[in-house]
């Protein structure tokens, strides 16, 4: 916007207008002015020149209403490039606000926009100020009109106006649907290798052949209006069997009666296919790269060439400055015209009328003068819906509604509330297209449909052509208010507009539009939002990792809402999170000699594409990929002097020549490198031409070269030569992108890059930790726009911008503070339909944006990541800072900043929780990892259980050793082996599945002969704790949990509950037999205290203290365990009065236990057997000693009826309980 007053006006205007800015109304007579009304002769339009006093001062029409309107004919069809405005001189009389419209004949006007979506301007703020505007896009016009909408509250309309512009220069050609102009180049005007074809068209017909072009060979072009767009497509060959195929589709409603620009640029094989402001690009096919045209027809072609055309019909309308590589085809007698044509441009006058709003409506008076009537007209809508007339019928036979329903044409008409008739007809009647409409009807009443309401939605669209009774109704007097009545309609002008054209849907999404808005349908896409423009996959595996994913495939988008489509990869969650991308053969391909074959090629196609790998290899840390070939007298290459005989083909297409583990231009294999090589004199193995089988393999680790996209083995052709090869899949882990941070240490840093450009669509997304309570994280300035993501106080991120309709605000309220030194995801949107703003999974904000307002974010300073205003600034860490898909460089440009650090440590605090089953987080430079050597489950966060499969005559031992020897020289990763035994406790946890009973899961046992047993029974015994009695031996997972401490005894099991019984005895049988039987069935993390001992055996048998009898292999068979073993348990405690009898023998057995624990200095062995399981688990504690002793006698027990008797009484038991020694079983 450009705001000056008078006195310099005119200097700035010839600085600013690049030549084209002559004045063209000032000289006009007053004859060229009119106006819808005026205040008096004195208020004329012939007195609205600029800076004139004439009159008096400027016009004002009689009543200041929005149906007001200033028109001027210019002398001639001009170029118009900007418009300047003032009040009335020395009045309160001046506009605030106002539409700009232009014509070539005084008719069907067409507004002027502004980024294509604005049709107002801002007009004056007094009666004498010069507001002009530029026009961003110049303006071909005879007639100009100004619209007021709003005026100065105080006072009324009052205009004095100037147009800027220049001649324009105009030759046309006419065209009646039956002539074309045949134009023949002449061979010495082309252009090597280019062609250039640019004109401008206007027609009131949505189709017809507007070019048809061939060449030498035969092919053909052709340029065709079809239902309003234009087709440009291409046709192979002459003959009759010869279809036209399309190429591309651009442009809309091109069938408007207003100039179209037309620009196709063939440049080689390449074509930019441009209408209006829109352009396409695609690449023509090879035997056209280079061909010649031959004879190009404008307006048509003969009656056998549009036989396969989409229109079947010629052009009905005006050229207009028709150039073929800067030749004027119109002016050159090189043309031969055929048919009626006609070198001016004549239009037929049809006055349509625009139903704009909910509020629109047109009142005609109507006498019929017969016994019947007819109603005719036409119409285009988006709508599916509408009411397009009614009226009462004659001799009170009922209402007669004529509207729009799920796009068809329907009749009804109701009398005292039934409907008498209902008829539809057509389909699909809201494509925007003209569709006509006929109605004859028997003698309407005369007095129409005024004061009816309407039951129906109401009509948005254009009509025209409306006829009564066969005449046409004539809309300019009832613009004038001459005739009927009207509200809020726009008169002589179709305001449709096509929103899906071009499509604001980005990646694919699929539009679609009613009068007033666009709908974009994302499904399928991957893609989120208004537009489609949001990612709703992740940028890397890594991403996935750090949510708490496992290894699988997931769809990876490397740069979000980047232009790089979504692709389906292998991720593998180890301690680093890998992208596998396979090819198209990655098994091992032997060779043998072939006579005739010098050369073996073979080419790999990846599962992504190039730009998707080379993106992925580019955010990556590190990739590689195995490249091995085993010889058998095949030599690989050639060292260490000779021309290689094989070679692998990287990315850029290039050759390269060393091998798998070897540096870049080596010409060496790993062996070369590592001086290892079968044959020292040679650097690859098989370069020393063995009879015997060799191989050189490695790891192609040079992200610049990779991926292997083609190989060549060359020495394969000599008799007994063998050979294979293989080439495994691209492997990269790491993202350099999800961990790029700063730290800002002062509220007064910041880092700054260059200005972002997010015109239309605007994302931005990172995270943040802070313990601060408010701060800017980021911001970008204009002149007036500007856009602000700010931290306003703990709990609430605010996403404030503005591209010209004023300052909007985004806000998400958390229920949680933000300033708690975590991690926290910020994802802010802004794009032509809305603004939203997401935090963490809180719910998102979004911010409509206003209708017809401005769309352009028009940012010219740098961006701040902190803050330079006087906003306060950011004190924290910042992360993966992404701008609409592409990462800011946050620790590139901190290393050179003043109070900006690069890196951020501390992602435990937010990521721990990842790590499952008393798994630790671990803080890494670039995330964390999960330390499991604590816990009886591995993997990436400690989910995935480490499970065996026994058969009988299998078993673990696992020994525990002296604590003082233990502590010398063991790692991290050992701890799980090796444990200090100080026992105050037990806590022992296993999970099985099994159909055997009764079988021994697990057994502990000390020199002291102090021993604990986790069994299976098939019946339950005396003294028995139980809430259900149900088989544990089914085949299902079952989860067991003892614990104990100090005198409290806890049986936690997670899916049912579980047996506690008591019984003594000096030896026990029981365990002994089903030693014997062994186990059949799985056991998995199995824990005592911090030992895993199956663990510790299936994954570390070489450095574990562990004995293993009998075949023992990993196995899946645990792998339904939940994620949390913990969840839902069932606790029974044993501390309590009910039981006071059995607590006291109880506790001093554990007590006994406790001690002799924490002082041996023998050995303890945990013993896993593997047999069958059944009926009713028990975890046995047989506590014993050397000495025995006299243990106090049970009370009387309860019936099992009672609420507080933990143990019943089982007939059946087969447990003896002696008077001098007691075992208790759990």
């Amino acid at each position: 916007y450009v705001y000056i007053l008078w006195g310099i006006f005119v200097a700035i205007a010839k600085n600013t207008l690049y030549g084209c800015d002559s004045p063209l109304v000032s000289a006009l007579p007053q004859s060229a002015f009119t106006s819808s009304s005026e205040l008096s002769n004195s208020h004329g339009p012939g007195f609205a020149k600029l800076n004139r006093r004439d009159g008096a001062g400027g016009w004002s029409p009689l009543n200041s209403n929005k149906y007001q309107w200033l028109e001027i004919k210019l002398e001639q069809r001009t170029e118009i490039t900007a418009i300047a405005t003032q009040g009335r001189y020395g009045s309160s009389d001046w506009l605030t606000r106002y539409l700009l419209m232009f014509s070539d004949t005084g008719h069907n006007w067409r507004p002027y926009r502004q980024e294509d979506s604005i049709g107002a301007f801002s007009g004056n703020s007094n009666a004498d100020s010069v507001v002009m505007y530029k026009l961003q896009q110049p303006v071909i016009a005879q007639y100009i009109r100004i619209l007021p909408l709003h005026w100065n509250p105080n006072g009324r309309i009052g205009l004095r106006l100037e147009a800027y512009g220049c001649q324009y220069k105009s030759d046309v050609v006419s065209f009646d649907g039956s002539a074309h102009l045949l134009f023949r180049p002449d061979p010495s005007d082309s252009l090597a290798d280019r062609d250039v074809l640019s004109m401008n068209f206007k027609t009131l017909l949505n189709s017809g052949m507007l070019v048809h072009m061939e060449e030498h060979s035969g092919h053909s072009f052709t340029l065709e209006l079809f239902r309003g767009k234009l087709l440009l497509q291409l046709r192979k060959g002459r003959g009759s069997s010869a279809d036209f195929h399309p190429l591309v589709s651009l442009g809309s409603l091109l069938d408007d009666q207003h100039w179209h620009h037309i620009r196709v640029e063939r440049i080689r094989g390449l074509v930019n296919f441009t209408v209006d402001k829109n352009t396409q690009q695609f690449q023509l096919p090879e035997s056209w790269s280079h061909s010649e045209i031959n004879e190009i027809s404008f307006g048509g072609t003969s009656a056998a060439g549009l036989q396969k055309s989409h229109s079947r019909r010629n052009f009905h309308g005006c050229l207009e400055n028709v150039l073929y590589n800067d030749i004027s085809v119109i002016e050159r007698y090189l043309c031969l015209s055929q048919g009626n044509v006609s070198f001016t441009c004549t239009e037929s006058i049809d006055v349509p009328v625009t139903f704009a709003s909910p509020g629109s409506f047109l009142a005609l008076p109507w006498v019929s003068g017969g016994e019947s009537a007819s109603v005719c007209l036409q119409f285009r809508t988006w709508n599916r819906a509408g009411l397009l007339m009614t009226f009462d019928l004659q001799h009170n036979a009922g209402t007669l509604w004529l509207y729009l329903s799920e796009a068809r044409a329907r009749l009804q008409i109701h009398k005292t509330g039934r409907i008498m008739t209902d008829i539809t007809a057509g389909a699909s009647l809201n494509d925007g297209q003209w569709h006509s409409l006929e109605l004859a009807v028997r003698c309407p009443d005369t007095e129409g449909g005024s004061g009816c309401r309407n039951p129906f939605s109401v009509f948005q669209g254009c009509m025209r052509l409306i006829r009564t009774d066969g005449a046409l109704v004539d809309l300019i007097r009832v613009q004038q208010m001459l005739f009927g009545n009207f509200s809020d309609l726009q008169m002589d002008m179709c305001g449709i507009v096509d929103r899906c054209s071009p499509s604001r849907c980005e990646h694919g999404g699929r539009c679609s539009q009613s009068w007033s808005t666009f709908h974009c349908n994302c499904s399928a896409t991957g893609y989120s939002g208004a537009t489609c423009h949001s990612s709703i996959y992740e940028a890397s595996c890594e991403a996935y990792k750090h949510k708490g994913n496992t290894s699988g495939f997931y769809y990876i988008d490397m740069d979000g809402s980047g232009p790089i489509k979504p692709q389906l990869i292998y991720c593998n969650m180890s301690d680093k999170a890998w992208m596998v991308i396979q090819h198209n053969n990655t098994e091992l391909t032997k060779l043998k000699a072939s006579s005739g074959i010098n050369q073996h090629l073979a080419h790999f196609n990846y599962s992504a594409d190039a730009e998707q790998i080379q993106a992925i290899i580019t955010q990556a840390e590190y990739c590689e990929q195995e490249l091995s070939y085993h010889c058998k007298k095949s030599r690989l290459l050639n060292t260490p002097d000779g021309a290689p005989f094989s070679w692998w083909v990287g990315r850029s297409g290039e050759a390269h020549m060393y091998w798998g583990g070897a540096v870049p231009g080596s010409q060496q294999c790993a062996c070369g490198l590592q001086e290892n090589c079968v044959h020292p004199e040679h650097f690859c193995n098989c370069d020393a031409d063995s009879k015997e089988w060799l191989n050189d393999s490695g790891l192609l680790s040079h992200k610049e070269h990779l991926p292997v996209r083609a190989l060549a083995v060359g020495d394969i052709n000599r008799s007994g030569s063998e050979a294979a090869y293989r080439v495994g899949p691209l492997q990269c882990y790491g993202d350099n992108n999800f961990w790029n941070a700063a730290y800002f240490n002062k509220e007064t840093s910041y880092l700054h890059f260059p200005t972002f450009h997010g015109e239309l669509s605007a994302d931005i997304s990172f995270l943040f930790k802070t313990s601060s309570s408010s701060g800017v994280f980021l911001e970008n300035l204009g002149i007036k726009d500007f856009i602000r993501i700010e931290l306003s106080s703990p709990t609430q991120v605010l996403f404030s911008f503005d591209v010209g309709n004023g300052p909007l605000e985004v806000k998400v309220e958390t229920a949680s503070a933000l300033n708690d030194e975590r991690w926290h995801h910020v994802r802010a949107e802004r794009n032509v339909k809305e603004a939203s703003l997401y935090v963490d999974h809180h719910p998102s904000a979004v911010q409509k944006a206003p209708a017809d307002g401005h769309i352009h974010l028009q940012l010219n300073s740098q961006l701040f990541v902190g803050t330079a205003s006087r906003q306060k600034g950011f004190l924290g860490c910042i992360r993966s800072l992404k701008l609409n898909g592409k990462t800011l460089d946050l620790e590139e440009r901190a290393e050179i900043t003043p109070g900006v650090t690069p890196g951020c440590p501390g992602h435990c605090s937010s990521y721990g929780d990842l790590c499952q089953n008393h798994g630790s987080c671990v803080e890494d430079h670039s995330g964390f990892t999960c330390d499991c050597s604590l816990s009886p489950f591995t993997g990436t966060f400690c989910h995935k259980d480490v499970s065996a499969f026994f058969k009988p005559g299998t078993s673990v031992t696992y020994t525990f050793k002296e604590p003082y020897k233990l502590n010398r020289n063991v790692s991290a990763q050992s701890s799980s082996i090796y444990s200090d035994l100080t026992l105050r406790g037990e806590n022992v946890s296993l999970s099985f599945r099994t159909s055997q009973a009764p079988a021994l899961l697990l057994y502990v046992s000390s020199y002291y002969r102090e021993f604990l047993a986790i069994l299976l029974n098939r019946n339950g015994l005396k003294q028995v704790f139980r809430a259900s009695g149900r088989n544990l031996a089914n085949g299902q997972l079952h989860r067991v949990s003892v614990q104990r401490l100090g005198e409290t005894l806890n049986l936690i099991e997670t899916q049912t509950q579980l047996f506690l019984i008591a019984e003594s005895g000096e030896v026990d049988p029981e365990i002994a037999r089903l030693n014997a039987l062994g186990f059949t069935g799985c056991l998995s993390v199995v824990q005592f205290n911090s030992i895993s001992p199956l663990k510790a055996a299936l994954l570390y048998p070489d450095t574990s203290p562990v004995i293993v009898t009998g075949p023992l292999s990993e196995s899946s068979c645990g792998s339904s365990l939940p994620t949390n073993p913990y969840a839902a348990e069932t606790t029974h405690s044993l501390a309590g009065n009910a039981i006071n009898t059995r607590l006291d023998l109880l506790s001093r057995v554990s007590s006994l236990f406790r001690v002799s624990l924490c002082c041996f200095s023998g050995v303890i062995a945990v013993v896993i057997f593997v047999s069958l399981a059944a009926l009713a688990v028990m975890a046995r504690f047989l506590y014993r000693r050397k000495e025995t002793f006299q243990p106090q006698e049970p009370k009387a027990e309860k019936t099992d009826d009672s609420p507080e008797t933990p143990f019943n009484t089982d007939p059946n038991s087969q447990s003896i309980i002696s008077d001098n020694q007691k075992e208790y079983f759990i």
